[in-house]
């Protein structure tokens, strides 16, 4: 019996360590949905043949939290319905700071992250009204969303933003800025998004120099998928990424895979699986 009841100890500690591990990791999901006043140029991957799918996709997947670019109104109220059960949004529209234009919006699932804090900023020289950066043919936001994971109490900040897609200038110096922010930043940080470049893009450098290290190069579990597939009908390139400061990196993903429909993006969302530290450390 003394024998017996050992082994019951034993595969009880066992069990909750293995549960206090699962506690202190994070899923974040960054995915370009690609926008739907592009119904006539998408034809057959117009938003309205993809949304179930996108909505499938995050309902399987199940991320903590998932920064999203390119959504408009019509998108929002669509996943506001589709996902309200398991997760609140935060995010604001480019052009007015309130519903017009596409909204890098950061949904949550309120079950696991409390909301601490939120704002979005414009990557310009004026961060805190509506405006261009620089030479961007568009507004460029970041949505900085400050949580608490409830489960183990550790807080982290998740950066969602969408660089421009032609200026070169707009791009290095919103990474500038995205650094700034990220320093301003109690504990650690994840920035996320569709970045337009390359991650050989020397843009990245001074995030590398400020601890904000690609979750793609350094996971053990990782992949070389491409990010944007255009559809199939253009060449494809690994532009969405990751970067941590003050997490340790465990998995990164492509979600290439099928949810139903051919595509449920002109780009692929990605994945990253990430772990608190115990002392919290930067």
């Amino acid at each position: 019996m003394h024998l017996i009841m050992k082994k019951l100890a034993f595969i009880l500690l066992a069990a909750l360590l293995t549960s206090g591990c699962a506690n202190e990791k994070i899923t974040l999901m960054s995915f370009n949905i690609r926008n739907s006043s592009a119904w006539a140029e998408d034809g057959e991957n117009c938003w309205n043949n993809r949304r179930e799918a996108v909505a499938a996709m995050i309902l399987k997947e199940t991320p903590d939290a998932v920064g999203m670019q390119e959504v408009l109104p019509d998108q929002l109220a669509y996943l506001d319905s589709a996902l309200g059960g398991s997760y609140r949004r935060i995010g604001v529209g480019r052009d007015d700071g309130d519903t017009l234009g596409e909204n890098m919006c950061i949904y949550y699932n309120y079950n696991r992250l409390l909301l601490v804090g939120w704002k979005s900023y414009w990557l310009s020289e004026t961060p805190d009204s509506v405006s261009f950066g620089w030479d961007a043919a568009c507004r460029r936001t970041v949505t900085v969303g400050i949580f608490e994971d409830i489960h183990s109490g550790h807080h982290f900040t998740y950066m969602n933003t969408h660089l421009d897609h032609v200026g070169k200038v707009a791009r290095r110096n919103s990474v500038l800025q995205l650094c700034r922010m990220a320093d301003e930043a109690d504990g650690p940080v994840v920035i996320g998004g569709d970045m337009n470049s390359g991650i050989s893009d020397s843009i990245f450098i001074p995030l590398r120099r400020n601890g904000l290290l690609s979750a793609r190069d350094i996971a053990p579990i990782t992949d070389t998928s491409y990010t944007f597939n255009g559809y199939g009908k253009c060449a494809p390139s690994r532009i969405d990424h990751f970067f941590v400061r003050g997490m340790d990196v465990n998995e990164f993903h492509t979600l290439d895979g099928s949810y139903g429909v051919p595509y449920i993006s002109d780009h692929y969302p990605v994945k990253t699986i990430l772990k608190f530290r115990r002392n919290r450390e930067r």
